[in-house]
Parts: C-alpha cells; sequence; structure tokens
C-alpha cells in the first residue's frame, strides 16, 4: 500500500530508475524537493533540459561534448598520436582527474558482454580502427575495466590492433595504494603479480 500522495509515488518511480538510487534515496530527494525554494528546483529542471539537449558525442573520440568536439581533441597540447581507449566518458573523467596522461581518448561506449546481449557491434570499434589506420596512432593504451566484461573486450581489442603495428599496452591493475596484501583477494594478487614492471 502506498504511504505518500499519488505524486510524490510516480515520482518515487522515476527516481529509483537512475543508477544507484534506490527507494530510500528517491524520498530523502523529494523531501529535498519539497524543502527547497522553487527557483532552485526549477533551476535544476532547467539544467537537466539543457545538459538533455546540448550534450552529445564528440564526432572523434565519442566523450561527452556540447561542441562537435570534446575540449580534449580540440586542445592542441594533447599528444594526438597516443590514444588510450576506455569504456565510457565517466572513465575519462577519472584518468584526467589524475593529471597524468597527456595523449586523446577512444571510448567504447560500453563493453562485451554476451550475458546483456552487448557484442563487438555495439561498441564504437569500427570508428576506433580507422582512427589508428588514418591518424599516424603510435600507441594505443588499453584501459578498460579489470572485470570480466572488461577483460573480454581488452582481449578482442588487442586481437585486432596488434596486427596493425602500433605499441599496445593494457594499464596495470592490483593493490590500492595504501592497502595490505593480507586483505587482498587472490585475484587482485595475481592480477597485480602478471603486472609488475621493472624498478
Amino acid at each position: 500500500m502506498a504511504t505518500y500522495t499519488e505524486s510524490i509515488e510516480k515520482l518515487i518511480e522515476k527516481l529509483v530508475k537512475f543508477p544507484g538510487v534506490g527507494r530510500r534515496s528517491a524520498e530523502r530527494m523529494i523531501t529535498y524537493i519539497l524543502n527547497a525554494p522553487r527557483d532552485e528546483i526549477q533551476g535544476l529542471l532547467d539544467m537537466l533540459l539543457k545538459v538533455k539537449d546540448n550534450v552529445r558525442f564528440c564526432r572523434i573520440c565519442n566523450n561527452l561534448s556540447e561542441q562537435e568536439l570534446c575540449n580534449i581533441c580540440q586542445d592542441s597540447r594533447r599528444r594526438k598520436d597516443i590514444v588510450c581507449i576506455v569504456e565510457k566518458p565517466s572513465d575519462v573523467s577519472a584518468i584526467e582527474k589524475t593529471g597524468t596522461f597527456n595523449g586523446v581518448y577512444h571510448v567504447l561506449l560500453g563493453s562485451i558482454s554476451p550475458l546483456e546481449g552487448r557484442g563487438p557491434s555495439d561498441l564504437k570499434i569500427d570508428s576506433l580502427l580507422k582512427r589508428i589506420k588514418e591518424e599516424s596512432i603510435k600507441e594505443v593504451i588499453i584501459a578498460t575495466d579489470a572485470d570480466t566484461e572488461g577483460e573480454t573486450t581488452a582481449l578482442y581489442l588487442a586481437k585486432l590492433i596488434k596486427p596493425l603495428g602500433v605499441t599496445l599496452t593494457r594499464i596495470g591493475v592490483g593493490i590500492p595504494m595504501g592497502s595490505n596484501l593480507e586483505y587482498a583477494d587472490a585475484t587482485t594478487l595475481s592480477r597485480s603479480l602478471e603486472s609488475r614492471r621493472p624498478v
């Protein structure tokens, strides 16, 4: 039995469709909405519509942009001969926060996941291969997730890219900084050993 008004219950149904939002979180959001000034909520609505209307995928790399090309692809200081492959635009943001990568990106907009019905043709792989062949790319870094789908995607990409004659690398995975070995699971430890590098 519903404990809220019909309009609130319908709003809860909409909010719980957001990733990571459960009923309790939706209820807290609604409490905020009800207590906030009307102009603040109107501003939120306006920004939601602006993002929906103005944000698109970059013509070159598929990152989020409000123009034909994203800020990274437009930046003349970036090394255009090093491409880092990621699954989603939020991965670009995560790598950019490190401040250590000065190349460009290619966003696949997903990963290979047969269980979810996503195959290679559902990803932006053809445009990646075209970039490698036509844009004098020297190195390709595969930075897909370290889960089953990410690893499957990385193996598939490696098979396609290796014959193209570019340097191909995969980001290292393993023990996070500041953690103890005794608490790491066997898979993480195994990956850490496999991705070791010279010192």
